[in-house]
């Protein structure tokens, strides 16, 4: 006969306690109303631990350590919420919302019949920030092993400066530039993956089209149809390995022709500016105000090709208008050369679409995109449209480069652009990314007063001013530079806006909402604000 687990069986008559009190509960808060030990076997939490009002975080906090720390392995299960909330003595809704935050954060994930299962740790503990009694760093000074001090973000010529800021540990990473990777749409993924696998024949997986493979360029000229207002045939489509590849090809092809300067916006990406100097291109910076691009300042440059994000300009989120569109289409026809780096112009909230420029002059503009802010851009995919005339160097430019992407995950994503899924992911991922956009506007109102902030619409990340006015602590004008390495001895990673300038301009922070849960995002924005304040006289 089995043996009935006992803690399934109810208490003798009389009895108040549904099990006996052990040396363990000497610790801690023993009792509840009931007379009954409050606590759990998993990971021996104590809820009498937690802050009053704050045992979602408490537990959140629990969690993400025992992740951290190897207690929780992947793989590992969690208990079902209405077990664990039982044996805590909360309300369901305090664990469900606990079990949310790591979901958020893409370190959990339901599994189905598995339950809830540990799915990523973190590459470096994430611990949280200590008891306030214990001293934190002083302001302006970084960790030791990073060595990311004020001189680290001065260095802006720094070959891979951005790489080497990504590869720092860190508690909460504003940096700019990353979608919400926890909501990788795994199932629908492994969904098409498997189709993909039972549908290729043994020669799909030779040497194919350097330009990609034709099911995810005839996907790609449909979605570009819906979404971005392009008609194009699959034969224009050249897949890449992201945008960054499109550059490295494009400044091949302007060198062959003798363009060796090219217009970039100012403030504009620091990567895509180190991309081409790379590529052996001298810079030419043509200034970016409330209408976009300055046309006239770009005419009297001088330079004979451009590269700009009219849909959301990057870092400063406004939209080239109508008027200096008509400008830049008509400095295009006269021989001008536009790369348009359709950057994040999936992600819209507040405004309505605006078209590609490609749509408006196909024979004039050089068109690259990419799934990196849409899905991940560890996958590398990206696609690159040119005028006619350079189609067959670009072509030739690619197979030279590397004889074309990956296959499988070409046929994964064209699956998923036909049948709708992405689409799907891209309205969800919107609403998820609205909720982290509002809590960073409320963040920055409540700990960053004062600071103007740029690019709301849309995109996946703000971009805030604190005016030429604001004094250092030392005299002079504050270094963006001083608060990014400030911030970051607190343990919060931001870009410094004065990376992303080429002329001097005021001080400010580019600040990434969409990868990390909204509770980081305001604890984040307010380790910012203590660093300001340290900064400040």
């Amino acid at each position: 006969m089995d043996v009935m687990d006992r803690s399934t069986m109810p208490p003798a008559q009389g009895s108040k306690n549904p099990r006996p009190a052990t040396a363990a509960d000497s610790s801690g808060d023993r009792t509840r109303a009931s007379g009954a030990a409050v606590g759990s076997d998993f990971l021996q939490l104590d809820i009498g631990q937690a802050p009053p009002g704050g045992r979602t975080a408490w537990l959140a906090d629990r969690l993400r350590s025992a992740i951290a720390d190897g207690r929780l392995p992947v793989g590992a299960r969690l208990p079902a919420s209405r077990v664990l909330a039982g044996e805590l003595r909360v309300t369901r809704g305090v664990v469900t919302e606990a079990y949310r935050r790591l979901a958020e954060s893409g370190q959990i994930a339901g599994r189905g019949r598995l339950g809830t299962v540990v799915v990523a740790a973190p590459a470096t503990p994430r611990e949280r920030a200590r008891d306030t009694a214990e001293p934190g760093p002083a302001a302006g000074s970084a960790p030791k092993e990073s060595g990311a001090g004020p001189a680290f973000f001065g260095n802006v010529d720094r070959e891979g400066v951005v790489d080497a800021l990504r590869a720092l540990p860190c508690r909460i990473d504003l940096s700019p530039g990353v979608p919400d990777l926890a909501a990788f749409p795994r199932a629908g993924w492994l969904r098409a993956e498997r189709a993909v696998l039972g549908a290729v024949t043994p020669a799909d997986f030779g040497y194919g089209d350097p330009r990609g493979a034709p099911a995810l360029r005839r996907a790609v000229v449909g979605w570009l149809a819906r979404n971005r207002g392009i008609r194009a045939d699959p034969d224009e489509v050249v897949v890449v390995a992201g945008v960054a590849q499109a550059l490295g090809l494009l400044g091949q092809l302007l060198r062959a022709d003798g363009i060796r300067r090219i217009a970039v916006e100012d403030p504009g990406s620091l990567g895509a500016r180190q991309q081409l100097e790379y590529s052996g291109h001298e810079i030419v910076p043509v200034p970016v105000d409330a209408g976009g691009l300055d046309v006239a300042a770009l005419r009297a440059g001088g330079a004979r090709a451009v590269v700009l994000t009219p849909a959301h300009q990057f870092p400063t989120g406004v939209v080239l208008d109508g008027e200096r569109r008509r400008e830049l289409l008509s400095w295009a026809a006269d021989g001008g050369v536009v790369i348009e780096d359709d950057y994040d112009a999936e992600h819209r909230y507040d405004r309505p679409p605006v078209p590609a420029l490609r749509s408006l002059l196909p024979d004039g503009v050089c068109y690259a995109g990419s799934v990196s802010k849409l899905l991940a851009p560890a996958l590398r995919v990206g696609w690159l449209l040119v005028p006619a005339d350079r189609l067959d160097a670009l072509v030739t430019a690619k197979r030279y480069a590397d004889l074309g992407n990956g296959i499988l995950t070409q046929l994964v994503l064209a699956r998923l652009m036909d049948s709708g899924e992405l689409e799907r992911h891209l309205r969800h991922v919107r609403l998820r990314h609205r909720r982290r956009r509002d809590a960073m506007l409320r963040a920055i109102e409540k700990h960053l007063p004062g600071a103007r902030v740029h690019g709301a619409a849309a995109g996946l990340h703000l971009m805030v001013t604190f005016g030429e006015a604001r004094r250092g602590a030392h005299g002079g004008g504050l270094r963006d530079t001083d608060l990014a390495a400030a911030a970051l001895a607190r343990g919060v990673k931001a870009h410094p806006l004065s990376w992303h300038r080429i002329n001097p301009g005021p001080p400010g922070l580019v600040l990434g909402y969409a990868a990390g849960p909204v509770h980081e995002i305001d604890e984040g924005i307010a380790t910012i604000g203590t660093a300001l304040r340290g900064l400040l006289p």
